[in-house]
């Protein structure tokens, strides 16, 4: 490859590197530092790309090898004078009503809507803090978990520093007019109607009003995880930021009977009432600010390049798998991730879904039919689990077929519940900006695996794409997935088409549709004129 040779292609070059960076969500930052990490002599600076990318410099050889090793492109493809600069629409995210118009829409007025809401969430046994939640979690999904006003508010508290310990924010504590008093108060064990036994833990509480306002008092237990501790001491800085410390903060603790807050009785919360649904966001708004003053957007992102998105990297800087899992969903390029946090025998502590992946249960009440293919159900199972499990799913949902890569880690809370903690992403977004059409592809997978009893290495065709997808976001546990036997899953076991595997029995079919009814009517001969 000559010099004249890419001087006479600059144009064309800068237009593509461009284009595919702007394809893969990367700022000019980013792939400077994937550079860096694959050839730290040869990677350019921010200024040099952006100069490449204008036409102003021509790469060398050198580099574009690299841009080729990056986005996982023949040299050739730079070199030719095919544009390719359109950068693909985002596909459309399913879940919720996807603008189906809601009519009459006078039914969906103000008014009737709070007279309907508690109704049927009594009927239905959901309390008001549940709704809230529910709400709070399709406002994630609208916004791809991402939240500028809180990151900003954090990191201006924080002034971006990376890694933060735990004298830094005791440093911030007394900046802000925030105390600590210690208590020390024992595990408390309950059993749910199941006979389930849940432990719980009263981590913390704010005191914003009286003697003791502007105190903090954390359960001497948490000592013991520091990580822990540095959460709980971050959500209750960002209440002090946001909400000036009114003290208007649930209680915090671990564990606790599924159906209520960790901490709080079902009798505080079973009727829905405004005090439920602020409560429930401050949580999360506090919540997410923790994650972003441990964890800054920038520092953390280059952090995640290093480390090739391994959560259990976050021992190295003080943060829990489960902050490193949440946080890479909200500062990742790829917007296309989900993330659960799932307790025996199934049931949702927290769920992130921003790729609309459809539930295999609720967060509310534990269906009676759950998929055992998914990677979480599989592990909340396998009690001797210790490390990390990967898996490629394919999900059949409505005659439509999904390709899911997670990462799984059965883990125990400060209360000592066993829990698994999932993270995961939709890889036919990924597959589709590289202009691969995935339906043969996964056509041609789902037969293989379904002939194998529900799971198989996958055919060598959409291996060898993924491969280069993997190595293209910079997240080694896709290609560690790769090399797993992938598994057909489905929303509900009653749905599952490997009926042999899952010992699904099929349900006798009902009668027909009165719609179907009508229409053999309209279309046959047996109707009077």
């Amino acid at each position: 490859m000559s010099k004249v040779t890419l001087q006479r292609n600059t144009h064309f070059l800068g237009s593509k590197i461009r284009a595919l960076r702007k394809r893969n969500g990367l700022t000019l930052e980013d792939l400077s530092t994937r550079c860096i990490q694959l050839d730290a002599q040869a990677a350019p600076s921010v200024s040099y790309l952006s100069m490449i990318e204008t036409g102003k410099r021509v790469p060398s050889p050198q580099l574009l090898q690299l841009m080729s090793d990056v986005f996982q492109r023949d040299i050739s493809w730079f070199l030719d004078e095919n544009l390719e600069t359109d950068v693909p629409s985002p596909p459309e995210r399913s879940g919720g009503l996807k603008g189906i118009p809601l009519e009459p829409d006078f039914l969906f007025s103000k008014p009737l809507l709070q007279t309907a809401l508690p109704e049927l969430l009594s009927q239905t046994g959901t309390t008001g803090r549940q709704f809230a939640q529910l709400l709070i979690r399709s406002h994630q999904e609208m916004q791809q978990n991402r939240f500028p006003d809180l990151e900003r508010a954090a990191e201006e508290t924080g002034g971006k520093r990376f890694p933060v310990d735990e004298k830094d924010l005791l440093g911030l504590f007394k900046h802000h007019g925030l105390k600590i008093s210690w208590f020390d108060q024992p595990l408390t064990s309950e059993k749910d109607a199941s006979g389930n036994i849940s432990k719980t833990l009263m981590c913390s509480f704010f005191e914003g009003a009286g003697p003791g306002s502007g105190t903090v008092y954390v359960n001497k237990r948490l000592r013991a995880s520091p990580q822990r501790l540095k959460y709980e001491l971050a959500g209750y800085l960002g209440h002090k930021v946001l909400h000036n410390g009114d003290g208007l903060k649930s209680i915090q603790a671990a564990g606790g009977l599924f159906g209520s807050p960790a901490g709080t009785s079902r009798s505080e919360s079973d009727d829905m009432n405004a005090r439920d649904i602020l409560f429930a966001w401050r949580d999360f708004e506090c919540s997410y600010f923790a994650a972003a003053l441990l964890s800054p957007r920038l520092p953390f992102r280059r952090f995640l390049v290093r480390e090739t998105y391994d959560p259990l990297a976050g021992d190295k800087v003080g943060l829990t798998a489960a902050v490193v899992m949440r946080r890479m969903t909200s500062v990742s390029p790829y917007p296309h991730w989900h993330y659960f946090d799932a307790y025996p025998p199934g049931r949702l502590r927290a769920v992130y879904r921003g790729n609309g992946i459809p539930l295999p249960w609720g967060n509310m009440t534990m269906v009676s039919d759950p998929c055992p293919q998914w990677a979480v159900f599989r592990l909340l199972d396998n009690s001797g689990a210790r490390k990390p499990v990967t898996q490629i799913s394919l999900l059949k949902d409505k005659d439509i077929y999904r390709l899911y890569c997670c990462l799984s880690l059965r883990t125990t809370d400060v209360a000592d519940n066993k829990h698994v903690i999932s993270v995961g992403l939709d890889l036919i977004p990924a597959l589709q900006s590289r202009g691969i059409n995935a339906d043969a592809l996964l056509d041609e997978a789902v037969e293989h695996c379904q002939s194998n009893g529900g799971e198989a290495m996958l055919p060598d065709s959409l291996y060898k794409e993924l491969k280069s997808v993997a190595r293209v976001l910079n997240i080694a546990w896709i290609e560690q997935g790769l090399n797993q036997p992938a598994r057909v899953i489905c929303p509900r076991r009653g749905a599952c088409p490997s009926v042999e595997r899952c010992g699904h029995h099929p349900v006798k079919p009902k009668g027909a549709p009165l719609e179907q009814i009508r229409q053999d009517l309209l279309a046959g001969s047996d109707l009077d004129n």
